[in-house]
C-alpha cells in the first residue's frame, strides 16, 4: 500500500500530515521553524523530526512505501534545491517546492488561481494557464510587505522613537518597550539577533492595539492593508482567475481590507498540507474536483 506524506515548512513552524490512498489522515507532526535560512543541516533535522512524528503516530513500519511532498520556505535561494536533493530521506520519493507553491496547489486543488500568503512573511503564488510564478516574497526586511514580521518591525521602530522622544508614546509603544524594561540598549541587543519570526511575534499585539484605537498601531495596520490590497490588485492584473488568502495573519488582516477587495477573494478549497499531499502524488479526486 502507498501512503502520502505532506510537509509544510515555514518561518514559524513545520507541520506534517500522513494519509492513506483514500485520503484518510493517519498521523500528524509539528515542529519549529523550518525555512532555508536556518541552514541545511538544521532544516534536514526539523523535516526528519516532523515527518517521523507523523509516521510514528500512524504506526507504520520502516518498510512502508511513503511518497512525500514538501513545501519549504526559502528554497528559491541559490543552491538550496540542490542541497535538498542531496539529503537522505527514508521515503520512496520526495518532491520539493516552496511553501507558497503548496499553499496555492491546496487552495485551488491544482487548478489555476493565486494565493496570497500573509504570515511571518508575505508572498503571492500564481498559476495561470498552467504557468506558475511568484510575486514578492524576497525575504525580510527588503520584502514581506504586510506580513507579521513587517508589522513587528514597524512596531519596534515606533517604540524606539517614542523612547527617545521623537514621537509620542502610545499604549502600543509602551507595551513593546515593556518587554525590554523600557531600556533602549536591551532592545538593540535583542534586534542584533532577532529573526523574522521574532519580529512577527509582535504582530498580534499590533493588531490588538489597532482594534482598540491606538493611533500608531492603526497607522501600521492600515499601511500593511494597503500593501496587501496592492498584492491582490497585481494578482488579478497578472491574469489570475481567483485569489485566496492564506497564512496565520490573514484572518486578522482581512477585516482591514476594503469591502470591494474582500468581494474579489475566494475561500481556499484546501490547505497547504493538501497541496503538499497533491505534490507527493495523491490523486486530486481524493480531495475533491478541480475548480
Amino acid at each position: 500500500m502507498v501512503f502520502y506524506l505532506g510537509i509544510d515548512a515555514g518561518g514559524s513552524h513545520c507541520r506534517a500530515r500522513l494519509v492513506d490512498a483514500a485520503g484518510a489522515v493517519l498521523g500528524t507532526g509539528e515542529s519549529g521553524p523550518a525555512n532555508a535560512r536556518i541552514g541545511i543541516e538544521r532544516l534536514h533535522a526539523v523535516l526528519a523530526e516532523t515527518a517521523e512524528q507523523a509516521v510514528r503516530a500512524a504506526g507504520l513500519s520502516g518498510g512502508a512505501q511513503i511518497q512525500a511532498g514538501m513545501g519549504i520556505a526559502g528554497i528559491s535561494r541559490l543552491g538550496i534545491r540542490d542541497q535538498l536533493a542531496a539529503l537522505d530521506f527514508p521515503f520512496a520519493s520526495v518532491a520539493f517546492e516552496t511553501d507558497a507553491v503548496i499553499a496555492n496547489i491546496g487552495a485551488h486543488l491544482g487548478g489555476d488561481g493565486a494565493t496570497l500568503i500573509i504570515g511571518t512573511g508575505s508572498v503571492a503564488q500564481v498559476r495561470v494557464e498552467g504557468r506558475r510564478f511568484a510575486i514578492g516574497g524576497y525575504g525580510f526586511p527588503i520584502s514581506d510587505e504586510g506580513s507579521g514580521a513587517a508589522l513587528g518591525l514597524s512596531a519596534m521602530r515606533h517604540a524606539l522613537r517614542a523612547l527617545d522622544g521623537r514621537t509620542s508614546r502610545t499604549p502600543l509603544s509602551s507595551a513593546v518597550t515593556e518587554r525590554f524594561g523600557h531600556d533602549t540598549a536591551r532592545a538593540i541587543a535583542w534586534m542584533d539577533a532577532a529573526t523574522p519570526r521574532d519580529y512577527a511575534a509582535f504582530a498580534p499585539l499590533v493588531v490588538e492595539y489597532a482594534e482598540a484605537g491606538d493611533a500608531i498601531a492603526r497607522s501600521i495596520v492600515e499601511d500593511a492593508a494597503l500593501h496587501i490590497e496592492r498584492f491582490i490588485e497585481t494578482i488579478f492584473e497578472r491574469g489570475a482567475p481567483a485569489c485566496a488568502l492564506a497564512g496565520g495573519l490573514a484572518p486578522r488582516m482581512k477585516p482591514w481590507l476594503r469591502a470591494r477587495t474582500v468581494a474579489r477573494l475566494r475561500e481556499p478549497l484546501g490547505d497547504p498540507l493538501d497541496g503538499a499531499l497533491l505534490l507527493a502524488g495523491l490523486p486530486v479526486a481524493v480531495l475533491g474536483p478541480r475548480p
